[in-house]
């Protein structure tokens, strides 16, 4: 499968900004998928997931109450709505997909996913 993220963009404190990530390819609806961040001289931070018929959610203690993560299995698409952004949220974004037909694993660790999209770049000035 291949993704196609989506969405980003600078924003002020306080904004929103929602995030698309496109998945090509048959079979959506057999991937949990992930969204993950990095930013400059960090390490990929895992943001949200859900699993395969987006009946369960899960998010970093960071983004809760914040973010929410849904996915449209006929759209082949999943989103991230991020809300009230802070300038820590500055980070490329990347969604992943983890195949459930194989070895599905923990949501919030990116080595369980097997594929990636390319990123998008989310910017909150202060």
């Amino acid at each position: 499968v291949q993704l196609q993220a989506s969405g980003g963009g600078l924003v002020q404190t306080g904004g929103s900004l929602r995030l698309s990530c496109a998945a090509s390819g048959r079979a959506f609806s057999h991937y949990h998928m992930g969204w993950f961040r990095q930013a400059p001289g960090k390490g990929r931070e895992f943001v949200a997931a859900v699993t395969w018929s987006g009946g369960n959610t899960h998010y970093a203690d960071s983004v809760k109450g914040r973010f929410t993560i849904s996915r449209d299995n006929a759209k082949n698409t999943v989103y991230l709505q991020m809300n009230s952004l802070k300038p820590e949220d500055t980070a490329v974004y990347y969604c992943a997909a983890m195949d459930t037909r194989r070895r599905p694993g923990p949501l919030e660790y990116a080595y369980e996913y097997d594929y990636w999209g390319q990123g998008t770049q989310v910017t909150v000035s202060s």
